[in-house]
């Protein structure tokens, strides 16, 4: 899998939110102005990329908190698929999927190999993978404190 250069995965200043009325703008943190709805749009938007994924029959979806990590996002999804065409297929239903309900992807990077897709809907990153690139890099390790997973 190629790293782009260009991919920054260091915090930025700023911090990652995407949401209906935002439509992927990054702003201020969830909990600044109506904390309340900004994790009901945390939880909308989960909600349906953990759809989309189960839609097309991706294996273990993992949910990550990470927002005590950073402020790139509040919450890393990962996925793995079973060969490149079943990853682009995962990745392209949940872009589709957040599209339609108004979560629109900020960036979508890796499409053109397909060995591990990052899907950027703002507060949601969400990572389809192959098993053995899943296995290699080991996101869940990285970014797991202690009990902080959902494993489906």
């Amino acid at each position: 899998m190629d790293l782009h250069p260009h991919m920054n995965i260091e915090p930025s200043t700023g911090h990652s939110n995407s949401s209906p009325a935002g439509l992927g703008k990054r702003t201020q943190p969830a909990s600044a102005h109506q904390p309340d709805q900004a994790v009901s749009d945390i939880e909308a938007c989960i909600a349906v990329v953990r759809r989309a994924l189960e839609d097309v029959k991706a294996q273990e979806i993992v949910q990550l908190d990470v927002r005590e990590l950073t402020n790139v996002a509040d919450t890393i999804m990962i996925a793995s698929g079973t060969s490149t065409r079943h990853v682009k297929a995962l990745a392209d239903n949940v872009a589709e999927e957040a599209k339609k309900a108004g979560f629109r992807p900020l960036g979508v990077e890796g499409e053109r190999d397909a060995e591990w897709i990052l899907v950027d809907l703002g507060y949601v990153v969400v990572h389809v993978m192959l098993p053995t690139a899943r296995r290699f890099y080991d996101l869940e390790s990285m970014w797991k404190p202690t009990g902080n997973a959902r494993h489906n």
